[in-house]
C-alpha cells in the first residue's frame, strides 16, 4: 500500500501501539498515523531503522539524508469500517474458489462499480492462510502494471479477511474450454502469453516470482476474442533475487518446474516453465503428460508428447518455443526476455493486433516504438495497407493487398523523402 509521506501525521513505535494483534496474528512493528486511518507495518528485523526514518522525515529539515533500505516491508491497511458499508458482496454470485477461499462478485456501494471479493475463512486455516494472505497482499500492494491483477483494499474480521480487487470477465482457461475443439488458435494463444511475458518481466525485474502461473491464473478483462491480460492469484509469490534460489514447494502440481518437484531450489525460471505449460495447453487443449502414467515423473524426466492431432496443425515455430521453456536443465531453460525474442513471437498479424489493442486502450505497454518501422517496410513489401485496416471475419483487424500500382507509388514515395514527395503530389493536382 503506497503513502504519501505528507498523509502521515504520527509515527508510533513499539511501546506506543494502539492496534490490539488479532488471534493468530503477528505483532506489527510499527503504526502508521493518518487522518483517517491507523496502519500496521509489518517488518523483518530492520523495523527499527523504518520507524527511525519514518520519524525523523517527519521532522523539520535539518540537512540530513536518509539512505532508503532495500528489505522487503508489508504494510496493511486496517480499516475501521465494516466491510458491508463500502461493499456488497454477492454471495450468489461465486467467482472462484481455492484451498483457504472463496472469490465472489461485488459492487462499491457509492460508486456501482463491480469487484471481485476473496473471502478467507481465518478459522479452517489460521496460521498457514494468514501468513499466504499477507504474503499475496504485501506483494500486489508494491506492484502497478496493466498486466497486474489490481488490488483496491483488505479489511479484517476475528474469523474472516476480506480482500477486494478489481473485477475481470473471465479467465484463460474458460477460453480454451469454450473455443472450438477445447484449444486456440496460434494467434489468440501468442496475443495472450505475449501479455503474460509481458506482465512477468515486470514481475522479475523487481525480484518477484509468481510461483503458481496457470490458465485459472490468467484473467481476461474483457469477452472480446483479443482482450486485456491480467495475472491473479499471488499467493504463492516469493520475492527470488536474480541469483537466489528457494526450497520451500509452492504453485499447483501440473505446472511445477522439475526443481521444484525433487527440492533441488528454484528460483524465477520455474515462472517459465509454467508458461511452456501455458503454451502447450493453449495449442492442444491437453497437458503435456500421458493422464495414464505419473505427472511428476513426466515432467521430471521431460517425456513430452507431440502426437500427430493436433501438432500436425501447429507450426514447427510453436513447437520449438515450447521445447526451450520446458528444459529440465534450468540453465537451458529460456528466460523470459529470451523468450520474447523466438521467432514465433516476431509476427506481423501479432504486432498489428497488439497496435490495435494497445490504440484501444489508450497506451502503449506491449510493443515498441523502435518495432514500428520495420513492420512498416514489411507490410509495404508484402503489399499490405496499415492505413486501411477493416474488420475481418472475426471481427478483428484485416488488411486489404495493394494494388501493383499503389506499391509502386508507395515505394517511389518513400525513395523519394517527405519533402519532394509533397512537391511531386502538387505536381499532379
Amino acid at each position: 500500500q503506497e503513502i504519501s509521506l505528507s498523509e502521515v501525521l504520527q509515527v508510533r513505535g513499539p511501546a506506543q501501539l494502539t492496534i490490539p494483534v488479532l488471534p493468530g496474528n503477528s505483532a506489527h512493528s510499527f503504526e502508521l498515523v493518518t487522518g483517517s486511518l491507523v496502519y500496521c507495518v509489518f517488518a523483518d528485523q530492520d523495523g527499527p531503522s523504518w520507524e527511525s526514518a519514518l520519524d525523523q522525515a517527519l521532522r523539520p529539515v535539518q540537512g540530513t539524508v536518509w539512505n532508503e533500505a532495500s528489505d522487503f516491508v508489508c504494510v496493511f491497511m486496517c480499516v475501521s469500517q465494516d466491510i458491508s458499508e463500502l461493499y456488497q458482496i454477492f454471495s450468489d454470485e461465486v467467482l472462484g474458489s481455492g484451498q483457504f477461499g472463496v472469490v465472489y462478485g461485488g459492487t462499491h456501494r457509492h460508486t456501482g462499480r463491480p469487484v471481485a471479493v476473496k473471502v478467507i475463512d481465518k478459522t479452517r486455516f489460521p496460521t498457514k492462510q494468514e501468513e499466504q494472505t499477507k504474503n499475496e497482499v504485501s506483494i500486489l500492494q508494491r506492484l502497478s502494471h496493466p498486466g497486474v491483477i489490481h488490488i483496491e483494499r483488505t479489511f479484517k474480521t476475528m474469523e474472516h479477511t476480506f480482500v477486494v480487487m478489481e473485477k475481470l470477465h473471465s479467465d484463460m482457461l474458460e477460453m480454451i474450454l469454450s473455443h472450438e475443439n477445447g484449444r486456440l488458435t496460434e494467434r489468440t494463444t501468442r496475443f495472450l502469453v505475449t501479455q503474460v511475458l509481458e506482465a512477468l518481466r515486470y514481475l522479475h525485474m523487481r525480484d518477484v516470482a509468481h510461483c503458481d502461473l496457470k490458465p485459472e491464473n490468467v484473467l481476461l478483462a474483457s469477452p472480446e476474442p483479443f482482450p486485456q491480460v491480467k495475472l491473479c492469484d499471488f499467493g504463492f509469490a516469493r520475492i527470488i533475487g536474480q541469483k537466489s534460489f528457494r526450497r520451500t514447494v509452492v504453485g499447483t502440481p501440473a505446472y511445477l518446474a522439475p526443481e521444484v518437484i525433487c527440492s533441488k531450489g528454484y528460483n524465477r525460471s520455474l515462472d517459465v516453465w509454467a508458461v511452456g505449460v501455458i503454451l502447450y495447453v493453449s495449442l492442444s487443449g491437453t497437458f503435456p503428460f500421458n493422464e495414464d502414467e505419473d505427472i511428476n515423473q513426466q515432467i521430471t524426466n521431460a517425456s513430452f508428447m507431440y502426437p500427430h492431432q493436433p501438432w500436425s496443425l501447429i507450426s514447427l515455430e510453436a513447437v520449438n518455443l515450447i521445447n526451450n521453456l520446458l528444459q529440465v536443465v534450468v540453465r537451458r531453460r529460456f528466460s523470459v526476455g529470451k523468450a520474447m525474442g523466438h521467432p514465433w513471437f516476431q509476427n506481423f498479424q501479432m504486432w498489428c493486433d497488439l497496435r490495435e489493442f494497445e490504440q484501444r486502450m489508450g497506451y502503449r505497454y506491449l510493443t515498441h516504438e523502435a518495432d514500428d518501422e520495420r513492420w512498416r517496410s514489411h507490410a509495404l513489401e508484402k503489399g499490405l495497407n496499415l492505413g486501411n485496416i477493416t474488420a475481418g471475419p472475426d471481427g478483428r483487424a484485416s488488411f486489404r493487398r495493394l494494388e501493383d500500382s499503389q506499391i509502386k507509388v508507395m515505394k517511389l514515395c518513400s525513395s523519394l523523402g517527405l519533402q519532394n514527395t509533397v512537391s511531386l503530389l502538387r505536381g499532379i493536382s
